[in-house]
C-alpha cells in the first residue's frame, strides 16, 4: 500500500469578517483537521486589505478557496458548507470512493 500523502497548498480569499467568510474558514479548518492532519499549508487572504492579490489571482467573488498544489489548480466559490463539493474540488472525493471500494 502506498502511504505517501500529498501536500496541499491552499488559499482562502475572504472579504473581511463577514458571516460567509467566517463560515468558510471554520468549515475549511474542520475539513483540513479531519482529513489532512498537518499535510497542508493554508493562507487566508482578506481581499479588502490586499486587493492586488485577488486581482493577480483573478478572484471575482468571496469566499473563494483556491487549491494551488497538487495540480491542477482548482477554485471553489462559496461558504464551503457543501462538504462533498469541497472534497471533489480538492480531488479527494474520488480518492475516498476508490479507497472505500477498491480495498478489501
Amino acid at each position: 500500500m502506498n502511504e505517501a500523502k500529498k501536500t496541499f497548498v491552499l488559499k482562502l480569499y475572504v472579504a473581511g469578517n463577514t458571516p460567509n467568510s467566517m463560515r468558510a474558514l471554520k468549515t475549511l479548518k474542520d475539513i483540513l483537521d479531519q482529513r489532512f492532519k498537518g499535510v497542508y499549508a493554508l493562507k487566508v487572504i482578506d481581499v479588502l486589505k490586499n486587493p492586488h492579490l485577488a486581482e493577480e489571482d483573478k478572484i471575482l467573488a468571496t469566499p473563494t478557496l483556491s487549491k494551488i498544489l497538487p495540480p491542477p489548480v482548482r477554485k471553489i466559490i462559496g461558504d464551503l458548507t457543501d462538504r462533498e463539493r469541497v472534497l471533489i474540488g480538492l480531488d479527494l472525493f474520488y480518492e475516498e470512493l476508490s479507497e472505500e471500494y477498491g480495498q478489501e
